[in-house]
């Protein structure tokens, strides 16, 4: 799939020589793709802005069987392109499962970690055509990595999406919860796992909204998320990291929290027939 976009008012690009490096973050995975049965690469999805082409890359980390049928869940990163300890989170995430299988026992994982490619590359929070990407979803957007990325949204019926964030304001690790009832389950033990690594956010109020004990259960409109009809609703955690602390210990905390996710989901769906 291919979109082309380049509105007037996009932003100046960055000059060659200072750019971030999307093919050297991803050049490890695409390596474990073309030898691993578990990892599949797909750079199909592909979009220009001005003379550059980009593609929004994806993969798929196939666990073993469960013995039900696959939970697929999404996993997002660098949708604000100066964030960048997500997309090395979910690079180094993938690289463990990949020497651990059975962590993803029951699952297809979708890795999104370069959500905003040209950001990513200028390291800016918006795209190369000006736009924060994170307040375009499901508002008719014409930007071509927004319209990509709900395309996969729909098509991919997500029992789950969680997306990695950093923010520069905050001294500790967060998350916001929406979704499915059971949400608030799942986001707690995964801020207590990542709280070993790096304190938690108490403050009452983080990022203009409510919080207690770390947790946001409301935000911006226009996020990365679930199509608004669709039902049952998936689980949605975003994951907030401070910026200020050494980036091995972000990624070790993005990692240890989305570690603890799949275990807590696994066994909420083996107890579920129960309820």
């Amino acid at each position: 799939m291919t979109i082309s976009d380049t509105p007037a008012n996009a932003v100046s690009q960055t000059p060659f020589k200072q750019r971030r490096s999307i093919a050297e973050l991803l050049a490890p995975l695409d390596k474990i793709a073309a030898q691993s049965p578990n990892l599949v690469v797909n750079h199909e999805a592909s979009f220009d802005v001005g003379n550059e082409t980009y593609d929004l890359p994806r993969y798929l980390f196939i666990g073993p069987n469960g013995g039900d049928a696959p939970i697929h869940i999404g996993i997002f990163a660098a949708i604000h392109g100066d964030e960048p300890e997500g997309a090395y989170a979910i690079v180094q995430f993938i690289k463990l499962l990949e020497a651990n299988p059975e962590l993803a026992t029951g699952y297809y994982l979708s890795f999104y970690p370069v959500c905003n490619p040209s950001g990513f590359e200028d390291n800016i929070r918006f795209s190369r055509n000006g736009k924060d990407l994170n307040r375009e979803f499901w508002k008719n957007s014409s930007e071509p990595e927004v319209r990509l990325l709900q395309a996969q949204l729909i098509s991919r019926s997500f029992q789950g999406i969680i997306s990695l964030h950093t923010d520069d304001t905050s001294d500790g690790f967060y998350g916001i919860a929406r979704g499915a009832t059971m949400t608030k389950q799942l986001i707690e033990p995964a801020l207590r796992v990542a709280e070993r690594l790096l304190a938690r956010d108490q403050r009452p109020v983080i990022d203009g909204f409510q919080a207690r004990n770390g947790i946001i259960y409301d935000t911006f409109e226009g996020i990365l998320s679930a199509p608004p009809r669709v039902r049952p609703r998936p689980f949605e955690i975003i994951l907030e990291s401070p910026a200020a602390p050494p980036a091995y210990q972000k990624e070790s905390a993005f990692i240890a929290a989305l570690q603890c996710i799949l275990a807590e989901y696994r066994k909420f769906i083996a107890y579920a027939p129960n309820l």
